[in-house]
């Protein structure tokens, strides 16, 4: 396989390199291997620092292992795809007889079924004619007419049974020689197959052969080519170390004189920030005496708005007397209107007759639009869901597969850090291992209603501030609203939980209350408590609304003069106790019309996901192991070989000494026996004596 993605050394596009938008299949996927091999080729230089468009130039020849593969590939794929078809001719040939058979077959059947619907109208003629012939057998009188007409009857009966026997007997010869075709099909089949399993067999052992040549083609490529990559690699690795040390020599230099700047920094900070406070104290004391004074200025406000009201409820009594007088005028004009009004009604009587008709048409078509778009919306929801599925289910599987790969990378990491090396080895924290299901951007998680309402129920949350543009509620109020909420809405929690948590402290058991209160209205995250607050706050505060707009009506003359009160805040002052379940109520309505707008407003939610981050956590899964480690196991690798070559020569040396002992006991045994043998008291100087004399 070749490291160019199909460009030469010189920036120009070579003619014979393969390409993704062929129409080969075999060449698309040659071209999509090339241009994969050319970005780790580019990855590798960059990690050794290297150029990494200097080396792609430099090397215009691909591997010679790479081609040895792409040859064979393309060898063994042309055999295997002349033994298919060589194996598939049988096949074929059978499908065209089956074909031509059933044709035969078809034609046959027609020709049978024609033949005995005329059998069938033939009899059905003569049966009818027999049957009629027997009806005049009645008039007859005299004996020998009768007996003719009988002669007769019995010839045509035993003529229709003869035809009848007729066609069984040529339906009979069809079904014999339809068995002896069988016979012979199945013949002819047992021919085939023999047929198929001996040139199956023999595409079998070509490809055998085949494939064990090629492979041993490929192994010598390789070989040849990792005894230069080890050579070349050696070199590079002495050279990076250098550099390294070098490099590392100089950071160590840079890192000291920052150690120096940093605290000099510290110390300017320090005087800078005392300075700081100091001003800031004064500025806050300056402005505790500018509110005070404001407050004094809004009492005397108050009490001029208290005269003021006074004087408009006078004014007020005065207007009452004057309205008596133009009461008794616009009665007289009453009178005179009432005529008007009567011939607008009949007007108004045809107009609406007419607008009701019109309204019945319009309000028949506003039903069919609107089933049609209800029909549009759940179709569009039903395949939303589909997709997301779906997306959720492939996502789930691609992860587990990813993890399971990064265990077994860090497995053998561990075996090669601790068997081979003999290091320590920390299991590394990652953080996508814990993840589950599709990614969510950390500006769009939310907490549960049930961890909110545990943060702020807590003591740590007490002094926690939630200020911000989207909820500006302080937490000592929320935590009021939650109490409160807990202490008037029981009627909301099952008597059997209510049994089960008086054994539990306070805060559990509110948080235990909390949870099933939340269940049951539907809250689920921590934007639908704060608007469960904000609904409480806005609620009070329409009461207060209320009533302060009463007490304006009843002591205000023409609106000139204002009220000048300002609106408490949402937080100043709680909702009463009271107000609760009148609260809740309407909340509840309130909640669930939002959460149906939202569902029809969001459709499809895989369309408006974030992907943003799904990149960064799948790359993360390749660079489990870091580049320095991986070094190592390429080091490591070498030095495992060279000594699994001291092993296997040891492993033949053991054998050869093993088998020498062997044949030195046998030696030394034939020896004894010789010694001991008979006949060395028969010879006059024997064999061992000549021994003991060389020995000595």
């Amino acid at each position: 396989m070749s490291r160019h993605s199909g460009t030469l050394g010189n920036g120009d596009t070579a003619d014979s390199s393969p390409s993704v938008d062929s129409e080969d299949q075999q060449e698309r996927i040659q071209a999509r291997r090339l241009r994969i091999e050319a970005r780790r080729d580019a990855k590798r230089r960059e990690a050794l620092g290297e150029d990494p468009n200097a080396q792609t130039q430099q090397r215009e020849e691909p591997r010679n292992s790479h081609k040895q593969i792409e040859d064979s590939r393309q060898r063994l794929t042309k055999l295997v795809s002349d033994g298919s078809q060589l194996v598939t001719n049988i096949q074929v040939a059978a499908d065209a007889r089956e074909t031509k058979r059933r044709a035969e077959e078809e034609e046959l059947r027609r020709q049978r079924v024609e033949k005995l619907n005329n059998e069938a109208k033939t009899s059905l003629e003569k049966c009818d004619e027999i049957s009629k012939k027997w009806v005049t057998t009645k008039a007859k009188e005299i004996h020998q007419d009768l007996w003719d007409l009988l002669n007769t009857q019995q010839q045509q009966c035993a003529q229709l049974i003869g035809d009848k026997n007729k066609l069984i007997s040529e339906l009979q010869q069809d079904l014999k020689r339809k068995d002896d075709q069988y016979v012979k099909d199945l013949k002819k089949q047992a021919e085939d197959i023999d047929l198929l399993i001996e040139r199956m067999e023999e595409q079998i052992r070509n490809l055998i052969k085949t494939y064990r040549e090629e492979l041993l083609q490929t192994e010598k490529s390789f070989e040849l080519e990792r005894r230069e990559l080890l050579n070349t690699n050696s070199k590079n690795w002495e050279q990076g170390m250098q550099e390294r040390r070098d490099k590392e020599l100089e950071n160590l230099m840079n890192r000291m004189k920052k150690v120096e700047e940093y605290e000099q920094q510290l110390n300017h900070l320090r005087v800078q920030d005392g300075e700081e406070y100091n001003s800031l104290k004064i500025k806050l004391e300056t402005e505790v005496q500018t509110l005070q004074q404001q407050l004094q200025q809004m009492k005397a406000r108050y009490q001029l708005n208290q005269e003021t009201l006074e004087y408009n409820f006078q004014v007020l009594k005065k207007r009452d007397e004057e309205n008596a007088i133009l009461k008794a005028q616009q009665k007289r004009k009453i009178t005179r209107l009432q005529d008007v009004l009567n011939n607008l009604k009949l007007k108004l009587e045809k107009q609406i007759k007419q607008s009701k008709d019109e309204n019945q048409s319009l309000a028949d078509d506003f039903r069919r639009i609107v089933d049609q778009y209800k029909e549009v919306q759940k179709k569009m929801r039903h395949f939303s869901a589909i997709d997301s599925k779906k997306f959720h289910d492939i996502w789930l599987m691609n992860e587990e597969e990813m993890k399971e790969l990064v265990h077994r990378v860090l497995e053998a990491d561990r075996v090669i850090q601790e068997q081979q090396l003999g290091l320590p080895w920390k299991d590394p924290e990652l953080w996508f291992m814990d993840n589950v299901g599709p990614i969510v951007p950390q500006h769009k998680k939310k907490k549960t209603a049930s961890m909110l309402a545990q943060e702020m129920l807590t003591s740590a949350g007490e002094h926690r501030s939630l200020t911000s543009p989207s909820h500006p509620f302080s937490a000592h109020a929320v935590k009021q609203i939650l109490e409160l909420l807990c202490d008037e809405s029981g009627f909301l929690i099952e008597s059997k939980l209510v049994k089960l948590l008086s054994p539990l402290e306070k805060d559990e058991r509110s948080l235990m209350k909390l949870d099933s209160i939340f269940t049951a209205l539907g809250i689920e995250d921590e934007d639908d408590v704060y608007k469960l607050v904000g609904f409480f706050c806005k609620y009070k505060q329409g009461l207060t609304d209320q009533d302060e707009e009463t007490n304006a009506h009843d002591h205000t003359s023409d609106g000139s003069t204002e009220n000048n009160c300002p609106p408490a805040t949402p937080t100043s002052d709680l909702i009463h106790p009271n107000d609760v379940l009148h609260a809740l109520k309407a909340f509840a309505m309130d909640f669930r019309r939002q959460r149906e707008k939202l569902a029809h407003s969001k459709l499809s939610a895989l369309e408006e996901r974030d992907s943003s981050e799904d990149s960064a956590y799948w790359a993360a899964f390749a660079h489990v192991i870091p580049e320095s480690r991986l070094k190592v196991w390429d080091a490591l690798e070498s030095a495992l070989a060279k000594y699994h070559d001291v092993l296997t020569n040891r492993s033949q040396l053991i054998a050869e000494t093993g088998s020498l002992r062997q044949q030195n006991t046998e030696l030394r045994m034939l020896l004894q026996q010789y010694l001991n043998s008979r006949i060395n008291t028969e010879l006059e100087i024997p064999p061992t004596r000549i021994l003991q004399v060389d020995f000595s």
